[in-house]
C-alpha cells in the first residue's frame, strides 16, 4: 500500500492513497458506498460499485467519464482526473443512486 498517513479531525490517523484529491475536495467531504461502508478512493473503484447497480459507461465526450441507466435519463458526468473529484459530482451519484452512496465529512 502507498499513501500519506493524515489525522483526521476527531484524532484518527488513517492511510489516504491520494492525498493530493482530499486535500482539493471542499471541506474534506468523501464519497461512501452504504453497503459495503467503503470510501470512494478511485474512478475503478466507483465503476465497480456503479455497474453493479446497472450503470453502463457512456463514450460520447471523450474529455468527460460518463455512466447512464438504460431505464433512465440520468447521466452521471465526471472530470476524467480524479484530482479533480469535487463534492458537486459526488452529490451528483447520491441524487442519481439513492440509498446506495452518501457524501460524508472526513
Amino acid at each position: 500500500m502507498s499513501g500519506v498517513w493524515m489525522f483526521q479531525q476527531n484524532g484518527v490517523v488513517r492511510l489516504v492513497e491520494n492525498p493530493k484529491a482530499e486535500s482539493n475536495s471542499k471541506h474534506g467531504k468523501v464519497l461512501v458506498h452504504l453497503p459495503s461502508n467503503e470510501v470512494i478512493t478511485s474512478y475503478s473503484v466507483l465503476e465497480r460499485k456503479l455497474m453493479a447497480l446497472g450503470w453502463e459507461r457512456y463514450y460520447d465526450d471523450p474529455s468527460l467519464i460518463q455512466y447512464h441507466m438504460r431505464s433512465s435519463i440520468d447521466l452521471i458526468s465526471l472530470p476524467k482526473d480524479f484530482t479533480k473529484f469535487r463534492s458537486i459530482h459526488m452529490y451528483d451519484i447520491v441524487v442519481k443512486t439513492r440509498n446506495v452512496f452518501l457524501v460524508k465529512d472526513m
